[in-house]
């Protein structure tokens, strides 16, 4: 039944100024100033008071760490003292608790008007071996697109890595778990709602044999690749002692520089390691929040664009972070990026970040902009609160007033959020379970 989303407040479309039409899954028209629908309407929406913007697309993200939000022991620290604290922590995490973390981040996520998302986790301890099938239970419970990836770790602290014995694998029974999980779940083509990527965590908690055969798999599975890299000064030093190479060095090394991959955080690459991504496809995922919270470094977004790498946005971990929302990562992409780049950096720039760069990111072409053809992911926002008093630019105002929860979404022509709420959803309930499990680990710690 096809659907106008007429006369919105402000679009980020061209030439939609009078909205879009939604027929099914897809948008199959944008409607011009002054213009009408071309087709026979069976349904309009009043959009007037609405902002609307493509559905954000979220790259980067550790949904598990909900559970270890402004943990005492773990705040003010930079990467390796935080992971070395909060390691034995995750190492207790059980099915539910994955569960649980899972369904309360994805909802944050789609009340900041996230509609596709992916997740890296990479924490496999006893009894947590189907975290991909729990993780890919809650999307479709919640109604998102999900790019799950199947992390992992093998290389622990008694081989000289940073994470615990109890939360690695053995690489057999990683491949294997891979490969299972691409076989079952991973769904290829325009409009997927279920994709996998394969996701080794780090150069420092996993051997080089086995990120050559991840790399291997993924490309006779045509899946793609998803690692943290060049997040830290210390990292650099680390593969440089251990490798004896960069980063960047390392991973051409083990088969990953290749279109297929998107990195996380990408901030300390030199000019020419700039220059490699860009030649071979590689993209780049933003992480402006936890960047600043665990005082990392600053991303070169402008180079790398200018280099033609895909830049999209992540929230990273709610442990880092310490929030699932993109649309304040927006903001805060701006913010951070002003301080590099000067106002050269625009509202617009951040927020083709988090839609357009971010689907180059996950490999789709599908989602991520408002055109006819593409899928009907959209986020709408009102400017009722006091914050947007007085602005002028509907666009800029959501970025530079703070906007941090849409009134309205729509994934593949569904609402799954209206009137700021999710669909279906018991937000006393789920908070209340998820205090609970959180309370749990921290007493245990």
């Amino acid at each position: 039944m096809p659907l106008w989303l007429k006369d919105p407040l402000a679009i980020l479309a061209e030439n939609a100024e009078r909205g879009v039409v939604i027929d099914g899954t897809k948008i199959v028209e944008l409607v011009a100033k002054g213009q009408e629908p071309s087709s026979p309407i069976d349904e309009t929406f009043e959009a007037g008071r609405h902002v609307v913007l493509p559905g954000l697309v979220n790259t980067h993200h550790h949904f598990y760490q909900t559970l270890t939000r402004a943990h005492p022991q773990a705040i003010n620290k930079e990467l390796f003292a935080w992971l070395q604290t909060l390691y034995p922590v995750w190492a207790r995490l059980s099915p539910g608790d994955l569960a649980i973390a899972t369904r309360l981040a994805l909802t944050e996520l789609l009340m900041s008007g996230v509609t596709t998302t992916s997740d890296h986790h990479y924490v496999f301890p006893s009894g947590l071996d189907e975290a991909v099938d729990i993780q890919v239970a809650e999307a479709r419970r919640a109604g998102l697109r999900m790019t799950v990836t199947r992390g992992s770790m093998n290389l622990s602290t008694k081989d000289g890595g940073l994470p615990p014995d109890s939360v690695v694998q053995d690489e057999d029974t990683i491949l294997a778990d891979c490969e299972r999980a691409i076989t079952r779940h991973h769904e290829r083509g325009e409009g997927a709602m279920i994709q996998i990527a394969l996701a080794p965590c780090s150069p420092f908690s996993v051997t080089k044999g086995l990120m050559r055969a991840t790399a291997e798999l993924a490309q006779a599975q045509d899946c793609r690749l998803h690692t943290h890299l060049a997040e830290t000064q210390d990292e650099d030093a680390y593969c440089r002692e251990v490798f004896g190479m960069s980063p960047l060095d390392y991973l051409e090394d083990t088969g990953w520089l290749t279109a297929r991959s998107w990195l996380a955080h990408g901030i300390h690459f030199s000019d020419g390691d700039i220059e490699r991504l860009g030649r071979h496809g590689v993209g780049v995922c933003h992480c402006p929040t936890s960047n600043m919270l665990l005082a990392s470094g600053r991303c070169r977004t402008c180079e790398l664009e200018a280099a033609g790498v895909a830049v999209g946005l992540g929230v990273d971990g709610s442990a880092s972070n310490d929030s699932s929302n993109l649309m304040e990562g927006v903001r805060h992409a701006l913010l951070a990026n002003r301080l590099t780049y000067g106002t050269k950096v625009t509202h617009l720039d951040a927020l083709r970040w988090a839609t357009q760069g971010s689907a180059r990111c996950l490999g789709r072409d599908d989602i991520g902009v408002i055109a006819a053809g593409k899928q009907a992911d959209l986020a709408l926002f009102t400017l009722e609160e006091l914050r947007f008093s007085g602005a002028g630019d509907p666009l800029a105002a959501l970025v530079l007033c703070g906007a941090h929860r849409a009134d309205r979404v729509m994934v593949a022509g569904r609402w799954r959020v209206s009137e700021g709420l999710p669909v279906g959803v018991d937000l006393e309930r789920l908070r209340a379970e998820h205090g609970a499990a959180a309370s749990r680990l921290i007493m245990l710690d």
